[in-house]
């Protein structure tokens, strides 16, 4: 892919437009997010204008740098996911992680905080019979 297509990329996604040697971090990035917006049509689509990070590979025994740039991401964890705006800092921080995380676009009306992912995650109070024997025999 030409570097003025990836630039064109980081225009439209709201990043900085990068250096030759950063191409191929951007490139990783651009291709995890270009599924979902081709998905969406322009018309109707809402703009992408957040980033849906989730951590997919430990952090242990890597550098303290790389550590810290999670936890200033607000990541703590294997498979936990935040939001974070579109933002050149943020970008800068996700293309530095790039190969332990999950990176999405969504919209302002996807994002989601801690307690509203931790109820989705919950079952429904109560149960439910779903069948009896006792019916089956009578």
């Amino acid at each position: 892919m030409a570097l003025a297509t990836l630039s064109l990329r980081a225009h439209a996604l709201g990043l900085p437009v990068l250096s030759r040697a950063s191409t191929h971090a951007l490139r990783a990035l651009s291709t995890t997010v270009a599924p979902a917006q081709e998905a969406v049509s322009s018309s109707q689509a809402e703009p992408f204008t957040h980033y849906r990070i989730t951590l997919r590979r430990s952090a242990i025994s890597l550098p303290k740098r790389i550590k810290g740039t999670l936890v200033s991401l607000g990541i703590h964890r294997r498979h936990q996911t935040v939001y974070h705006e579109h933002s050149p800092i943020n970008a800068g921080k996700i293309l530095r992680v790039k190969e332990l995380v999950e990176v999405e676009n969504v919209p302002a009306s996807a994002v989601r905080t801690k307690t509203e992912q931790r109820q989705e995650r919950k079952a429904p109070r109560g149960y439910m019979v779903v069948g009896s024997r006792l019916q089956e025999i009578v």
